[in-house]
């Protein structure tokens, strides 16, 4: 049984792909800046960050603050033909224009200008090409809804033949996420069906022509954990890579839940990884035969480097827009002490279920969080010498305790993992807002961490840390990240 994901936390909607010995695995990033980061592996269950695709908030171009929340770069594509990386993947805010494409000589990019497949209203596109040549876009269309396909010169974005409806489905909600992928004289369309929370499944069909007729799988779908007590629930969103010893693997996201009924997710959707055999020509998905191996995934930045770590993102901006590394972080006005509506935060992924975060600030006023969206989030905010715990659940916005600050104090939050008694309604864990003095921590507020979750908040990302300036520019000499067993 697999129950550990390969990249933990706000990692969805996985696509692979091998380059002679080496993967390529590229994810949703939604509102953040950069977009569709590209991780590279070996062994396809340690991964490291190489790159993003879409560095240009423009690009994303999601709404800041409240509005933009789950916008931006949806479901993508990652694949490599005639010696370049191609990304295709849909930006919600310029979903007029088309499906984008951009492709780069190396996976850290430089990544070219996006160019926009124009008459392709939906999302999730994916990429093929056959031995002529011709590449073949396939996306989840909006009209009519199902699996759409357009025949297209992915340098330029020009369609290049008529588009066709290649399958409607089983019948299933959202049938989404579409794959071909090539085995032999059979071209496979995998798909994500009955949407994306704990009715997801997978389902796929086949075709000798990439083109269809499609023929469906005689019991799809193929792999789903609905209606089990499997930890790892809502799997789905898949795609197939076939390993260089002739064997295969899928990639697919799915969640961790804790707390009592109806139980909660806040890492987002996390990539995972299991086999896959063939059987009768149709692929039989195989869990436990990878495991992700433990992996300190502790870190602490004194930003003594100019150029900010690629951990560090922003939504709906520039991370380098409003913050500079060099001595220490320095961060540019952002909102209003008294303000509940993140604007310009720095974040960095959370990706474990216990876990510890300090921040010191050198000077000004500033908030280290634990956030969902831009009114989602519980916070220690130190205001004119003061540290104060305050919860923002939009509409409610509450501060629950304060201790004035000492030299050496930092901004410190802790999560822990709740098991719920039978009987007992619990959220998924304990977040405590308060500071490090010392070896001491001082703690101002124990909050239900239910309210920073996805089945409270909605959303498709997951927690993320947070950084921000309140009022004037702030500067922060360390934040520290350490996972907790």
């Amino acid at each position: 049984m697999t129950t550990t994901p390969i990249l933990p936390g706000f990692y969805p909607d996985p696509s692979v792909c091998r380059v002679g010995d080496a993967y390529f695995l590229a994810t949703s990033t939604f509102e953040y800046v950069p977009g569709v980061p590209i991780h590279r592996s070996t062994d396809l269950v340690t991964w490291d960050l190489v790159g993003h695709a879409l560095p240009d908030a423009d690009v994303i171009r999601a709404p800041r603050g409240m509005a933009g929340a789950s916008a931006g770069i949806f479901a993508p594509t990652l694949r490599h033909h005639d010696g370049l990386f191609w990304v295709a993947t849909t930006s919600i805010g310029r979903l007029g224009e088309g499906q984008l494409i951009t492709h780069a000589e190396g996976p850290a990019g430089p990544w070219s200008e996006p160019v926009f497949v124009p008459g392709t209203p939906g999302i999730d596109p994916d990429l093929a090409w056959l031995d002529d040549g011709t590449c073949l876009l396939t996306w989840r269309g909006f009209g009519p809804p199902g699996i759409h396909q357009v025949a297209i010169d992915p340098r330029t974005g020009a369609r290049v033949g008529e588009e066709t409806l290649l399958w409607e489905g089983t019948g299933l909600a959202d049938t989404e996420g579409p794959h071909l992928i090539r085995r032999g004289d059979w071209w496979y369309l995998m798909v994500a069906e009955g949407g994306t929370h704990t009715g997801h499944g997978v389902s796929i069909a086949r075709s000798r022509d990439p083109r269809g007729p499609f023929e469906p799988h005689p019991h799809n779908p193929i792999f789903s954990h609905r209606s089990t007590d499997h930890p790892v629930q809502a799997v789905g969103h898949p795609d197939l890579v076939e390993l260089a010893d002739g064997s295969w693997a899928m990639v697919h996201l799915g969640i961790r839940q804790q707390g009592s009924f109806p139980r909660f997710h806040v890492l987002g959707r996390e990539t995972f990884l299991q086999g896959v055999d063939w059987v009768d020509g149709w692929p039989a998905v195989i869990e436990g035969r990878f495991e992700a191996p433990a992996r300190d995934r502790s870190w602490t930045d004194r930003f003594t480097d100019p150029t900010l770590d690629p951990r560090w993102l922003a939504p709906s901006v520039s991370p380098a827009s409003f913050a500079r590394a060099g001595a220490g972080l320095v961060l540019e006005t952002g909102r209003d002490p008294d303000g509940s509506e993140q604007d310009r935060a720095l974040c960095a992924r959370i990706v474990d279920l216990d876990w510890d975060a300090s921040a010191e600030v050198a000077y000004g006023d500033a908030c280290l969080s634990v956030r969902l969206d831009a009114t989602h989030w519980y916070g220690v905010e130190l205001v004119d010498g003061v540290a104060r715990a305050r919860a923002v659940s939009a509409p409610f916005d509450q501060v629950f305790g304060a201790e004035g600050v000492r030299p050496g104090d930092a901004l410190a939050i802790r999560a822990r993992r709740i098991e719920p008694a039978l009987g007992e309604s619990a959220g998924p864990d304990a977040i405590a807002l308060g500071i490090e003095r010392g070896e001491a921590f001082i703690e101002l507020a124990s909050l239900d961490g239910r309210y920073l979750s996805t089945e409270l908040a909605g959303g498709f990302t997951g927690r993320m840390l947070g950084l921000e300036a309140l009022g004037g520019e702030a500067r922060v000499g360390r934040v520290s990240y350490l996972p907790r067993v």
